[in-house]
Protein backbone atom coordinates (compact mmCIF):
# COMPACT_ATOMS: atom_id res chain seq x y z
CA UNK A 1 0.00 0.00 0.00
CA UNK A 2 1.37 3.18 -1.37
CA UNK A 3 1.94 6.58 1.38
CA UNK A 4 0.06 9.34 1.47
CA UNK A 5 1.14 12.99 0.36
CA UNK A 6 0.40 15.71 2.41
CA UNK A 7 0.41 19.20 1.57
CA UNK A 8 3.43 20.12 3.71
CA UNK A 9 5.33 17.42 1.87
CA UNK A 10 5.45 14.98 4.78
CA UNK A 11 3.85 11.47 4.03
CA UNK A 12 1.94 8.97 6.65
CA UNK A 13 2.40 5.42 6.00
CA UNK A 14 -0.95 3.69 5.74
CA UNK A 15 -0.03 0.12 5.64
CA UNK A 16 -1.39 -2.00 7.76
CA UNK A 17 -0.44 -5.66 8.89
CA UNK A 18 -3.17 -7.84 8.60
CA UNK A 19 -4.01 -9.68 12.06
CA UNK A 20 -2.37 -12.90 12.98
CA UNK A 21 -4.69 -16.22 12.61
CA UNK A 22 -5.75 -16.27 16.22
CA UNK A 23 -7.32 -12.93 17.07
CA UNK A 24 -8.82 -12.53 13.25
CA UNK A 25 -10.84 -15.60 14.02
CA UNK A 26 -12.08 -13.79 17.48
CA UNK A 27 -12.57 -10.72 15.58
CA UNK A 28 -14.03 -11.52 12.54
CA UNK A 29 -16.41 -14.07 14.48
CA UNK A 30 -17.26 -11.24 16.89
CA UNK A 31 -18.18 -9.02 13.55
CA UNK A 32 -20.40 -11.90 12.47
CA UNK A 33 -22.66 -12.20 15.60
CA UNK A 34 -23.08 -8.43 15.42
CA UNK A 35 -24.68 -8.35 11.95
CA UNK A 36 -26.62 -11.24 12.80
CA UNK A 37 -27.84 -9.03 14.91
CA UNK A 38 -28.45 -6.28 12.77
CA UNK A 39 -30.24 -8.18 10.56
CA UNK A 40 -32.30 -9.95 13.25
CA UNK A 41 -33.61 -6.31 14.19
CA UNK A 42 -34.18 -5.82 10.90
CA UNK A 43 -36.00 -8.60 9.35
CA UNK A 44 -37.71 -9.24 12.42
CA UNK A 45 -40.65 -7.52 11.29
CA UNK A 46 -41.09 -9.58 8.33
CA UNK A 47 -42.65 -12.27 10.11
CA UNK A 48 -44.27 -10.00 12.05
CA UNK A 49 -46.12 -8.18 9.41
CA UNK A 50 -49.47 -10.29 9.44
CA UNK A 51 -50.60 -10.01 13.18
CA UNK A 52 -49.03 -6.22 12.73
CA UNK A 53 -51.51 -5.45 9.59
CA UNK A 54 -54.70 -6.89 11.92
CA UNK A 55 -53.33 -5.21 15.02
CA UNK A 56 -52.67 -1.81 13.75
CA UNK A 57 -55.12 -2.16 10.65
CA UNK A 58 -52.57 -1.46 8.00
CA UNK A 59 -52.49 -1.73 4.11
CA UNK A 60 -49.84 -3.53 2.00
CA UNK A 61 -48.07 -0.08 1.24
CA UNK A 62 -47.73 0.72 5.07
CA UNK A 63 -46.07 -3.10 5.56
CA UNK A 64 -43.60 -1.97 2.50
CA UNK A 65 -42.78 1.23 4.38
CA UNK A 66 -41.84 -0.20 7.87
CA UNK A 67 -40.36 -3.05 6.28
CA UNK A 68 -38.48 -1.33 3.58
CA UNK A 69 -38.68 2.63 3.09
CA UNK A 70 -38.38 3.83 6.59
CA UNK A 71 -35.94 1.90 7.19
CA UNK A 72 -33.72 2.55 4.26
CA UNK A 73 -33.94 6.39 3.76
CA UNK A 74 -32.10 6.92 6.91
CA UNK A 75 -29.74 4.06 6.74
CA UNK A 76 -28.62 5.63 2.89
CA UNK A 77 -28.18 9.25 3.78
CA UNK A 78 -26.32 8.77 7.37
CA UNK A 79 -24.39 5.90 6.40
CA UNK A 80 -22.23 8.37 3.74
CA UNK A 81 -21.28 10.80 6.42
CA UNK A 82 -20.74 8.10 9.53
CA UNK A 83 -18.30 6.18 6.28
CA UNK A 84 -15.95 9.55 6.18
CA UNK A 85 -16.09 9.31 9.91
CA UNK A 86 -14.63 5.82 9.78
CA UNK A 87 -11.88 7.11 7.57
CA UNK A 88 -10.10 8.65 10.37
CA UNK A 89 -11.83 7.96 13.69
CA UNK A 90 -12.13 4.73 15.80
CA UNK A 91 -13.83 2.34 13.98
CA UNK A 92 -14.75 0.16 16.56
CA UNK A 93 -16.38 3.13 18.53
CA UNK A 94 -18.51 4.10 15.82
CA UNK A 95 -19.96 0.07 15.47
CA UNK A 96 -20.69 0.20 19.46
CA UNK A 97 -22.38 2.71 19.73
CA UNK A 98 -24.14 2.28 16.34
CA UNK A 99 -25.40 -1.02 17.85
CA UNK A 100 -26.24 0.00 21.57
CA UNK A 101 -28.62 2.25 19.37
CA UNK A 102 -30.25 0.08 16.99
CA UNK A 103 -31.27 -2.40 20.01
CA UNK A 104 -32.79 0.32 21.88
CA UNK A 105 -34.63 1.06 18.86
CA UNK A 106 -35.86 -2.36 18.23
CA UNK A 107 -37.21 -2.57 21.83
CA UNK A 108 -39.37 0.74 21.20
CA UNK A 109 -40.72 -1.18 18.02
CA UNK A 110 -42.79 -3.03 20.34
CA UNK A 111 -44.08 -0.38 22.21
CA UNK A 112 -45.84 1.13 18.94
CA UNK A 113 -49.47 1.63 19.32
CA UNK A 114 -49.93 3.28 16.07
CA UNK A 115 -48.77 3.31 12.38
CA UNK A 116 -46.92 6.48 12.86
CA UNK A 117 -45.00 5.50 16.01
CA UNK A 118 -43.75 2.71 14.41
CA UNK A 119 -42.69 3.87 11.76
CA UNK A 120 -40.54 6.35 13.79
CA UNK A 121 -39.15 3.35 15.81
CA UNK A 122 -38.08 1.97 12.29
CA UNK A 123 -36.73 5.11 11.42
CA UNK A 124 -34.27 4.78 14.67
CA UNK A 125 -33.27 1.03 13.57
CA UNK A 126 -32.30 2.32 9.73
CA UNK A 127 -30.40 5.25 11.51
CA UNK A 128 -28.15 2.66 13.98
CA UNK A 129 -27.72 0.31 12.07
CA UNK A 130 -25.99 3.08 9.20
CA UNK A 131 -23.03 2.98 11.78
CA UNK A 132 -22.12 -0.52 11.22
CA UNK A 133 -21.43 -2.10 7.89
CA UNK A 134 -19.23 0.61 6.15
CA UNK A 135 -16.99 0.76 9.09
CA UNK A 136 -17.00 -3.05 9.49
CA UNK A 137 -16.02 -3.73 5.94
CA UNK A 138 -13.23 -1.39 6.03
CA UNK A 139 -12.14 -3.12 9.57
CA UNK A 140 -12.27 -6.33 7.38
CA UNK A 141 -10.19 -5.67 4.67
CA UNK A 142 -7.63 -4.28 7.04
CA UNK A 143 -7.43 -7.60 9.31
CA UNK A 144 -7.35 -9.23 6.38
CA UNK A 145 -4.11 -10.02 3.74
CA UNK A 146 -5.94 -9.03 0.21
CA UNK A 147 -5.92 -13.01 -1.27
CA UNK A 148 -8.42 -13.91 1.68
CA UNK A 149 -10.40 -10.54 1.40
CA UNK A 150 -13.48 -12.12 -0.20
CA UNK A 151 -14.19 -15.06 1.87
CA UNK A 152 -13.66 -12.56 5.24
CA UNK A 153 -16.41 -10.26 3.71
CA UNK A 154 -18.22 -12.85 2.42
CA UNK A 155 -18.17 -14.78 6.30
CA UNK A 156 -19.15 -11.54 7.90
CA UNK A 157 -22.30 -11.00 5.54
CA UNK A 158 -23.59 -14.89 6.17
CA UNK A 159 -24.76 -12.26 9.03
CA UNK A 160 -28.15 -11.37 6.28
CA UNK A 161 -29.54 -15.24 5.83
CA UNK A 162 -28.28 -15.93 9.61
CA UNK A 163 -29.80 -13.02 11.03
CA UNK A 164 -32.84 -13.55 8.97
CA UNK A 165 -33.07 -17.22 10.05
CA UNK A 166 -33.01 -16.05 13.65
CA UNK A 167 -35.40 -12.86 12.92
CA UNK A 168 -38.32 -15.57 11.24
CA UNK A 169 -37.83 -18.37 13.28
CA UNK A 170 -37.60 -16.81 16.96
CA UNK A 171 -39.86 -13.44 15.44
CA UNK A 172 -42.78 -16.26 14.44
CA UNK A 173 -42.11 -18.64 17.45
CA UNK A 174 -42.58 -15.60 20.23
CA UNK A 175 -45.29 -14.21 18.76
CA UNK A 176 -47.02 -17.30 18.65
CA UNK A 177 -46.53 -17.33 21.97
CA UNK A 178 -46.68 -14.21 23.34
CA UNK A 179 -47.58 -11.77 21.02
CA UNK A 180 -45.66 -9.69 18.51
CA UNK A 181 -44.51 -6.84 20.82
CA UNK A 182 -42.64 -9.62 22.60
CA UNK A 183 -41.03 -10.50 19.66
CA UNK A 184 -39.55 -6.92 19.76
CA UNK A 185 -38.34 -6.90 22.87
CA UNK A 186 -36.34 -10.23 22.88
CA UNK A 187 -34.91 -9.34 19.47
CA UNK A 188 -33.42 -5.76 20.61
CA UNK A 189 -31.66 -7.25 23.91
CA UNK A 190 -28.72 -8.73 22.87
CA UNK A 191 -27.53 -6.04 20.84
CA UNK A 192 -26.96 -4.01 23.81
CA UNK A 193 -24.41 -6.62 25.71
CA UNK A 194 -22.69 -7.24 21.70
CA UNK A 195 -21.97 -3.46 22.05
CA UNK A 196 -20.27 -3.24 25.26
CA UNK A 197 -18.19 -6.74 24.36
CA UNK A 198 -17.09 -4.88 20.84
CA UNK A 199 -16.23 -1.52 22.38
CA UNK A 200 -13.23 -3.46 24.75
CA UNK A 201 -12.47 -6.49 23.07
CA UNK A 202 -12.41 -5.73 18.88
CA UNK A 203 -8.50 -4.30 18.07
CA UNK A 204 -8.55 -1.09 16.22
CA UNK A 205 -5.77 -1.87 13.99
CA UNK A 206 -5.03 1.82 12.85
CA UNK A 207 -3.70 2.19 16.57
CA UNK A 208 -0.57 0.65 15.92
CA UNK A 209 0.41 2.30 12.84
CA UNK A 210 3.31 5.00 13.01
CA UNK A 211 2.04 8.02 11.96
CA UNK A 212 3.59 11.87 11.42
CA UNK A 213 2.06 14.60 13.52
CA UNK A 214 -0.37 15.70 10.73
CA UNK A 215 -2.24 12.54 9.21
CA UNK A 216 -3.57 13.45 5.49
CA UNK A 217 -6.87 11.64 4.51
CA UNK A 218 -8.79 11.79 1.43
CA UNK A 219 -11.19 14.53 0.86
CA UNK A 220 -14.95 13.93 0.23
CA UNK A 221 -14.26 15.31 -3.33
CA UNK A 222 -11.42 13.50 -3.31
CA UNK A 223 -13.26 9.72 -2.53
CA UNK A 224 -16.11 10.98 -5.26
CA UNK A 225 -13.09 10.93 -8.01
CA UNK A 226 -11.80 7.96 -6.93
CA UNK A 227 -14.69 6.33 -7.18
CA UNK A 228 -16.12 8.08 -10.18
CA UNK A 229 -13.13 6.96 -12.21
CA UNK A 230 -14.37 3.50 -11.88
CA UNK A 231 -16.78 2.16 -13.68
CA UNK A 232 -16.57 -0.82 -12.88
CA UNK A 233 -17.93 0.15 -9.12
CA UNK A 234 -20.67 1.73 -10.46
CA UNK A 235 -22.03 -1.02 -12.41
CA UNK A 236 -21.46 -3.67 -9.74
CA UNK A 237 -23.52 -1.13 -7.57
CA UNK A 238 -25.79 -1.06 -10.01
CA UNK A 239 -26.18 -4.57 -10.42
CA UNK A 240 -25.86 -5.06 -6.47
CA UNK A 241 -29.16 -2.54 -6.49
CA UNK A 242 -31.04 -4.40 -8.11
CA UNK A 243 -30.57 -8.27 -6.82
CA UNK A 244 -31.15 -6.46 -3.24
CA UNK A 245 -34.22 -5.00 -4.89
CA UNK A 246 -35.49 -8.54 -5.28
CA UNK A 247 -33.99 -10.24 -2.49
CA UNK A 248 -35.66 -7.47 0.42
CA UNK A 249 -39.18 -6.74 -1.79
CA UNK A 250 -39.10 -10.79 -1.42
CA UNK A 251 -38.01 -11.83 1.80
CA UNK A 252 -40.69 -8.91 3.23
CA UNK A 253 -43.58 -10.60 1.58
CA UNK A 254 -42.73 -14.32 2.14
CA UNK A 255 -44.33 -14.68 5.58
CA UNK A 256 -47.14 -12.90 4.18
CA UNK A 257 -47.01 -15.16 0.41
CA UNK A 258 -47.21 -18.61 2.49
CA UNK A 259 -49.97 -17.52 4.83
CA UNK A 260 -52.14 -16.52 1.94
CA UNK A 261 -51.43 -18.69 -0.59
CA UNK A 262 -50.66 -22.17 1.42
CA UNK A 263 -52.58 -21.98 4.30
CA UNK A 264 -53.57 -25.57 4.01
CA UNK A 265 -50.46 -26.91 3.53
CA UNK A 266 -48.84 -25.45 5.76
CA UNK A 267 -51.17 -26.32 8.61
CA UNK A 268 -50.63 -29.64 7.44
CA UNK A 269 -46.79 -29.71 7.71
CA UNK A 270 -46.97 -28.03 11.04
CA UNK A 271 -49.45 -30.25 12.15
CA UNK A 272 -46.82 -33.37 11.19
CA UNK A 273 -43.96 -31.25 12.68
CA UNK A 274 -45.91 -30.99 16.11
CA UNK A 275 -47.11 -34.58 16.28
CA UNK A 276 -43.49 -35.60 15.53
CA UNK A 277 -41.84 -33.45 18.09
CA UNK A 278 -44.30 -33.01 20.23
CA UNK A 279 -44.45 -29.40 20.10
CA UNK A 280 -47.49 -26.48 19.86
CA UNK A 281 -46.28 -24.20 16.93
CA UNK A 282 -49.63 -22.85 15.52
CA UNK A 283 -49.55 -21.54 11.57
CA UNK A 284 -47.58 -18.24 12.08
CA UNK A 285 -44.68 -19.87 14.50
CA UNK A 286 -44.51 -22.65 11.83
CA UNK A 287 -44.37 -20.59 9.55
CA UNK A 288 -41.71 -18.23 10.61
CA UNK A 289 -39.62 -21.42 11.76
CA UNK A 290 -39.72 -22.88 8.26
CA UNK A 291 -38.81 -19.83 6.50
CA UNK A 292 -35.99 -19.14 8.57
CA UNK A 293 -34.57 -22.14 8.84
CA UNK A 294 -34.85 -22.09 4.66
CA UNK A 295 -33.11 -18.48 4.69
CA UNK A 296 -30.52 -18.63 6.88
CA UNK A 297 -29.38 -21.94 5.60
CA UNK A 298 -29.17 -21.98 2.01
CA UNK A 299 -28.90 -18.51 2.60
CA UNK A 300 -25.37 -18.57 5.01
CA UNK A 301 -23.93 -21.63 1.92
CA UNK A 302 -24.63 -19.51 -0.90
CA UNK A 303 -22.63 -16.60 0.69
CA UNK A 304 -20.00 -18.59 1.56
CA UNK A 305 -19.91 -20.66 -1.43
CA UNK A 306 -19.99 -17.38 -2.79
CA UNK A 307 -16.64 -15.98 -1.51
CA UNK A 308 -14.98 -18.72 -1.99
CA UNK A 309 -15.64 -18.80 -5.57
CA UNK A 310 -14.31 -14.98 -5.81
CA UNK A 311 -11.24 -15.93 -3.77
CA UNK A 312 -10.76 -18.75 -6.06
CA UNK A 313 -10.89 -16.98 -9.41
CA UNK A 314 -10.29 -13.17 -8.60
CA UNK A 315 -6.97 -14.16 -8.38
CA UNK A 316 -6.85 -15.65 -12.04
CA UNK A 317 -8.96 -12.83 -13.49
CA UNK A 318 -10.78 -9.89 -11.87
CA UNK A 319 -14.18 -10.00 -14.17
CA UNK A 320 -14.99 -13.15 -11.80
CA UNK A 321 -16.47 -10.40 -9.20
CA UNK A 322 -19.80 -10.07 -11.70
CA UNK A 323 -19.46 -13.21 -13.28
CA UNK A 324 -20.15 -15.44 -10.40
CA UNK A 325 -22.95 -13.40 -9.26
CA UNK A 326 -24.02 -12.96 -13.15
CA UNK A 327 -24.15 -16.59 -13.57
CA UNK A 328 -26.49 -17.37 -10.34
CA UNK A 329 -28.72 -14.87 -11.25
CA UNK A 330 -29.30 -16.74 -14.08
CA UNK A 331 -29.63 -20.57 -12.61
CA UNK A 332 -32.03 -18.92 -10.03
CA UNK A 333 -34.94 -18.17 -12.31
CA UNK A 334 -36.89 -21.02 -12.92
CA UNK A 335 -36.36 -22.46 -9.55
CA UNK A 336 -38.03 -18.72 -8.21
CA UNK A 337 -40.98 -18.90 -10.64
CA UNK A 338 -41.54 -22.69 -9.40
CA UNK A 339 -41.86 -21.66 -5.89
CA UNK A 340 -44.01 -18.87 -6.92
CA UNK A 341 -46.85 -20.32 -8.82
CA UNK A 342 -46.53 -24.03 -7.68
CA UNK A 343 -49.92 -25.34 -5.85
CA UNK A 344 -47.55 -27.52 -3.66
CA UNK A 345 -46.17 -26.43 -0.53
CA UNK A 346 -43.50 -28.79 -0.42
CA UNK A 347 -42.62 -28.23 -4.37
CA UNK A 348 -42.60 -24.04 -3.71
CA UNK A 349 -40.77 -24.13 -0.23
CA UNK A 350 -37.88 -26.79 -2.14
CA UNK A 351 -37.53 -24.64 -4.74
CA UNK A 352 -37.26 -21.33 -2.41
CA UNK A 353 -34.35 -23.38 -0.95
CA UNK A 354 -32.85 -23.46 -4.25
CA UNK A 355 -33.74 -19.57 -4.84
CA UNK A 356 -31.91 -18.40 -1.84
CA UNK A 357 -28.97 -20.09 -2.10
CA UNK A 358 -28.21 -19.18 -5.75
CA UNK A 359 -29.60 -15.36 -4.93
CA UNK A 360 -26.96 -14.85 -2.05
CA UNK A 361 -24.01 -15.78 -3.67
CA UNK A 362 -23.30 -12.35 -4.95
CA UNK A 363 -22.94 -10.77 -1.24
CA UNK A 364 -18.99 -11.27 -1.19
CA UNK A 365 -18.17 -10.86 -4.30
CA UNK A 366 -19.55 -7.29 -4.71
CA UNK A 367 -18.23 -6.32 -1.71
CA UNK A 368 -15.08 -7.48 -1.90
CA UNK A 369 -15.25 -5.73 -5.62
CA UNK A 370 -15.98 -2.25 -3.53
CA UNK A 371 -12.82 -2.84 -1.12
CA UNK A 372 -10.12 -3.85 -4.11
CA UNK A 373 -11.07 -0.59 -6.41
CA UNK A 374 -10.31 1.95 -3.96
CA UNK A 375 -7.09 2.84 -1.91
CA UNK A 376 -7.40 1.88 1.70
CA UNK A 377 -8.24 4.88 3.14
CA UNK A 378 -11.36 4.96 1.03
CA UNK A 379 -12.60 1.85 1.70
CA UNK A 380 -15.05 2.90 3.95
CA UNK A 381 -16.59 5.51 2.02
CA UNK A 382 -16.54 2.93 -0.96
CA UNK A 383 -18.41 0.02 1.10
CA UNK A 384 -21.03 3.28 2.17
CA UNK A 385 -21.61 4.26 -1.49
CA UNK A 386 -22.56 1.10 -2.67
CA UNK A 387 -24.79 0.36 0.32
CA UNK A 388 -26.47 3.86 -0.56
CA UNK A 389 -27.03 2.94 -3.67
CA UNK A 390 -28.27 -0.91 -2.76
CA UNK A 391 -30.61 -0.10 0.00
CA UNK A 392 -31.91 2.69 -1.34
CA UNK A 393 -32.65 1.18 -4.56
CA UNK A 394 -33.23 -2.39 -3.07
CA UNK A 395 -34.25 -2.31 0.12
CA UNK A 396 -36.12 1.32 0.12
CA UNK A 397 -37.53 0.99 -3.36
CA UNK A 398 -38.06 -2.99 -3.07
CA UNK A 399 -40.68 -3.73 0.05
CA UNK A 400 -42.23 -1.08 -0.70
CA UNK A 401 -42.51 -1.82 -4.69
CA UNK A 402 -44.09 -5.46 -3.62
CA UNK A 403 -46.28 -3.64 -1.64
CA UNK A 404 -48.03 -1.00 -3.96
CA UNK A 405 -48.00 -4.02 -6.72
CA UNK A 406 -49.42 -6.63 -4.93
CA UNK A 407 -52.55 -3.78 -3.49
CA UNK A 408 -53.45 -2.90 -7.24
CA UNK A 409 -53.34 -6.81 -8.53
CA UNK A 410 -55.29 -7.40 -5.05
CA UNK A 411 -58.32 -5.30 -6.60
CA UNK A 412 -59.07 -7.33 -9.17
CA UNK A 413 -57.73 -11.05 -7.63
CA UNK A 414 -57.57 -10.73 -4.10
CA UNK A 415 -54.99 -10.55 -1.49
CA UNK A 416 -53.75 -13.61 -2.00
CA UNK A 417 -53.01 -13.91 -5.84
CA UNK A 418 -52.43 -10.25 -5.66
CA UNK A 419 -49.48 -10.98 -3.72
CA UNK A 420 -48.23 -13.94 -6.02
CA UNK A 421 -48.79 -11.58 -8.97
CA UNK A 422 -46.70 -8.83 -7.44
CA UNK A 423 -43.70 -10.97 -5.84
CA UNK A 424 -42.98 -12.43 -9.68
CA UNK A 425 -43.15 -9.00 -11.07
CA UNK A 426 -40.04 -7.88 -9.10
CA UNK A 427 -38.70 -10.83 -9.86
CA UNK A 428 -38.45 -10.35 -13.71
CA UNK A 429 -37.59 -7.14 -12.93
CA UNK A 430 -34.47 -8.78 -11.38
CA UNK A 431 -33.12 -10.21 -14.60
CA UNK A 432 -31.56 -6.28 -15.07
CA UNK A 433 -28.86 -7.02 -12.86
CA UNK A 434 -26.64 -8.94 -15.44
CA UNK A 435 -26.34 -6.19 -17.99
CA UNK A 436 -25.21 -4.18 -15.22
CA UNK A 437 -22.71 -7.18 -14.23
CA UNK A 438 -21.73 -7.86 -18.00
CA UNK A 439 -21.01 -4.13 -18.13
CA UNK A 440 -18.79 -3.47 -15.14
CA UNK A 441 -17.06 -6.75 -16.31
CA UNK A 442 -15.72 -4.78 -19.23
CA UNK A 443 -13.23 -2.67 -16.96
CA UNK A 444 -13.11 -4.82 -13.71
CA UNK A 445 -9.14 -6.03 -14.64
CA UNK A 446 -8.50 -2.50 -15.15
CA UNK A 447 -9.93 -0.59 -12.46
CA UNK A 448 -8.60 -3.41 -9.95
CA UNK A 449 -6.31 -1.62 -7.30
CA UNK A 450 -5.74 -4.16 -4.54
Amino acid sequence: MADISQADGKTVSDKIEPLAAGPRRYALGLLLVIYVLNFLDRQVVNILAEPIKLDLGLADWQLGALTGLAFALFYTVLGLPIARLAEKANRVSIISIAAGFWSICTVACGLAGNFVQLLIARIGVGVGEAGCTPPAHSLISDYTPPEKRSSAIAFYSMGIPLGSLAGMALGGIIADSFGWRAAFFIAGAPGLILAVLAWITLPEPRKSVKKVETTAHPTVMDAVRELASKPAFIWMSLGAAINAMVSYGHIAFYGSFYLRNHSEGLQSLADFFNGFLGTELGAIGFTGLALGLLIGIFGAIGTFAGGQFADRYVHKDARAYAAIPALAGIAGFVPFLVAMLSGSTLLSLGALAIVTCLNSVWYGPVFASAQSLVKPRTRATASAVILFVINLIGLGLGPLAAGVISDIFAVQHGPAEGLRYSLVTIGVVGLLALPAFWLASLTLRKDVEV
